[in-house]
C-alpha cells in the first residue's frame, strides 16, 4: 500500500529513456483513431491495460465494495479531509452501492501504476503529447440494480486548464453495455461552446435542461468489454443513467492534461500526485486559450455526485 497522501507532497513523474514515453517513438493508436478522437470528441481502444492488471483493479476494487457494507455514510479520507468512499442512497450490507473511490491512486500500488505507466498511458500521449501530466483520478461503479445516474454535464467546467487539451480516460473493469448504464456522449460537442453549469447561481454540475433534449436525441453510447478505455474530451457533453441489470459497471477515470496546459482551479479530487509528468519531460511554459468560464465550485461532501443531486 502507498503511504497515507499530503497534498502538500511533491512527486515527479517516471520518464522513458531521454524524456520519452517508454514506448519510443511508437505510436499507440492509429492515425484513423488519432483523427476519429479529433472528429467526435471520443474514442473506445480495447486492451489498454494487461489482463494481469486488470484482473488486480478488478480484485482492489471488490475488497473495496465488501469494505463498504460495514458503513452507511460516506468514509475513509482524502487529503484535504473529505471522504474517499462515497456510497449512494441505496446502499446496504446486503445490497452494496459504493459508487465513488476518490484518488485510488494514493493507496493503490495497481491504481497508480495504471494510471503512470501502463499502455493507456501511452494511447493518452498520443492525444495530447508528447509531454503528459496525470491531474486525478478516481472510480465511479454502477453496481447491479443501482440507481446512480450522471446528468448531462462536460468535464471542462469542473477542471479549467489555460487550454483545453485535456482528456478523461475511462476504463472498462467490466463488460460494458447498452443496458448496464454506460457513458453517453454527444459526438463532436467538444467543438461547440463551453456551457453553464450553474443554476440560479448555484454550481449544480450539470448543465440546465433546454440542453438535454437534443443531447438525448445526439447521444451515442461508449460500450466494450473489460480492459478497454474510452478517452473522452473534456469538453464533450456526456450522461450516464441507472444500471437496471444484474451486471456491474465500474470504471476506472483518469484525467489527464497537455503539461503546458496549466490547471485554473484547485480540483475537487485532490491528490499528492497532482501535476506529476507521465510522458514526455516538463516544458517550462504554459500554453493558453481564449475562453470565459465560471469558476468550479468544490463540492463539501464526497464527490459531485451530492451537488447534481442539489444536497451538497
Amino acid at each position: 500500500m502507498l503511504p497515507k497522501p499530503n497534498c502538500r507532497d511533491t512527486v515527479t513523474g517516471r520518464l522513458g529513456r531521454d524524456g520519452l514515453s517508454v514506448s519510443g517513438v511508437m505510436r499507440a493508436l492509429s492515425e484513423n483513431q488519432i483523427e476519429t478522437f479529433r472528429r467526435d470528441g471520443a474514442i473506445v481502444v480495447e486492451n489498454a491495460v494487461t489482463p494481469e492488471a486488470l484482473g488486480e483493479l478488478r480484485a482492489t476494487f471488490s475488497g473495496w465494495v465488501e469494505e463498504s457494507r460495514a458503513h452507511d455514510a460516506p468514509y475513509g479520507q482524502i487529503c484535504d479531509g473529505r471522504p474517499r468512499f462515497d456510497i449512494e442512497d441505496d446502499h446496504a450490507p446486503d445490497h452494496p452501492s459504493l459508487r465513488r473511490v476518490a484518488s485510488p491512486t494514493d493507496v493503490s500500488d495497481i491504481y497508480a501504476s495504471v494510471a503512470f505507466d501502463s499502455a493507456m498511458t501511452d494511447m493518452a500521449a498520443d492525444l495530447l503529447g508528447p509531454d503528459v501530466r496525470f491531474h486525478h483520478a478516481k472510480v465511479n461503479s454502477k453496481l447491479p440494480h443501482t440507481k446512480t445516474v450522471v446528468k448531462w454535464h462536460q468535464d471542462f467546467p469542473f477542471d479549467p486548464h489555460s487550454n483545453d487539451d485535456t482528456l478523461t480516460a475511462l476504463l472498462f473493469l467490466e463488460t460494458v453495455t447498452e443496458e448496464n448504464g454506460p457513458l453517453m456522449i454527444v459526438p463532436g460537442s467538444h467543438r461547440g461552446p463551453l456551457l453553464s453549469h450553474f443554476q440560479d447561481g448555484v454550481f449544480t454540475g450539470a448543465v440546465s435542461q433546454e440542453h438535454v433534449a437534443r443531447f438525448e436525441a445526439e447521444a451515442v453510447p461508449c460500450t466494450g468489454p473489460a480492459g478497454a478505455v474510452c478517452f473522452m474530451h473534456s469538453r464533450v457533453a456526456h450522461a450516464s443513467t441507472a444500471n437496471n441489470s444484474a451486471s456491474p459497471r465500474t470504471l476506472y477515470i483518469v484525467t489527464y492534461a497537455a503539461a503546458d496546459a496549466a490547471p485554473l482551479s484547485p480540483v475537487a479530487v485532490p491528490s499528492p500526485h497532482q501535476g506529476r509528468i507521465v510522458r514526455g519531460r516538463e516544458p517550462g511554459r504554459i500554453r493558453s486559450m481564449n475562453f470565459e468560464i465560471e469558476t468550479p465550485v468544490i463540492p463539501k461532501g464526497a464527490s459531485f455526485f451530492s451537488q447534481q443531486a442539489g444536497k451538497d
